[in-house]
């Protein structure tokens, strides 16, 4: 019995390791797909439609996002940079306070604090007041700022935070409260250290949100000293299939052919590369994170 329970057992986790690295198969073929095509020639995608081998590899989509846009797809590099550092330790900073705030089961009125945040995602003013708001009120016009505030808070992940910072045990709290700590001290001393997995996890998502965002940037930002790297690479997307479909004259482009289908490949190859090498260093945070936001006392 034991014998046949033990070869039951191998045979599922056989079928397990078989599926799991036929899904990978699934997920990776995509991704080889974009690499591929944003290497190959414009005109034999044309006529021969896309290969996981690169056809007639050629470099001259790279050139023309990169040539001819000089040094503004370097400098939208630095200011996606920017963003992305800044506004994810604020986000951190922000949201793990508010989430510690709330956890703490004495403080008072932390039950109406959580109502109004979560009030935030069911309703909202509008598209237009909030940036009536933003512009004529805060300032947040054409400026770096206008691209890190208005994203440097999220109610999800602040609960996801405070699940974890809950089950902390409050004796390490009350300890440090004996010794004479206040409850900055507290925070900083003994809730932040023993948080790093959650801080990783919501970090990520944080880092994410700020690599990725074009909107703010379409909504608040005029100066094109200031576009980060998604809003410049969509502009030369848009521009591309613009001239491409003959809504611009096609002499607007001089005697360049522009290469409209592998600029989409590159573009998302240029976007997604630096995601792609920080990831691996933070999966585990993130799974892990994930999991313990999920468990409920």
């Amino acid at each position: 019995m034991d014998q046949n329970k033990s070869l039951g057992d191998k045979l599922v986790t056989v079928i397990a390791y078989v599926f799991i690295g036929f899904f990978a198969i699934a997920c990776l073929y995509p991704l080889l797909l974009t690499v591929s095509v944003s290497f190959s020639s414009e005109q034999v995608i044309a006529k021969n439609g896309y290969s996981i081998l690169p056809q007639s590899p050629s470099l001259d989509t790279y050139k023309y996002i990169f040539i001819h846009s000089g040094t503004k797809i370097l400098r939208s590099y630095v200011v996606t940079i920017f963003v992305t550092v800044v506004g994810t330790l604020g986000a951190l900073l922000i949201t793990s306070m508010i989430a510690f705030a709330i956890s703490i089961k004495k403080l008072k009125y932390r039950n109406i604090i959580a109502f109004i945040c979560n009030f935030t995602i069911i309703f909202s003013a509008g598209l237009i007041p909030w940036y009536i708001v933003s512009v004529n009120y805060y300032g947040l016009k054409n400026s770096m700022m206008a691209l890190i505030l208005p994203a440097i808070f999220s109610v999800w992940n602040m609960f996801l935070m405070r699940t974890y910072f809950s089950s902390i045990s409050p004796a390490l709290y009350e300890a440090a409260e004996i010794d004479g700590a206040n409850y900055f001290t507290i925070f900083f001393k003994v809730a932040l250290p023993l948080s790093t997995t959650p801080l990783f996890t919501v970090g990520l998502m944080y880092a994410l949100q700020y690599w990725n965002d074009w909107w703010h940037a379409l909504i608040f930002i005029n100066n094109r000293d200031l576009f980060p790297l998604q809003y410049y690479l969509f502009n030369i997307l848009s521009n591309v299939n613009a001239i491409s479909s003959g809504r611009i004259p096609a002499g607007a482009a001089g005697n360049l052919t522009l290469p409209a289908e592998t600029v989409k490949m590159a573009v998302t190859v240029i976007t997604i590369g630096p995601i792609i090498f920080l990831y691996p260093f933070v999966q585990r945070f993130f799974v892990h994170g994930i999991m313990a936001g999920a468990i409920k006392e």
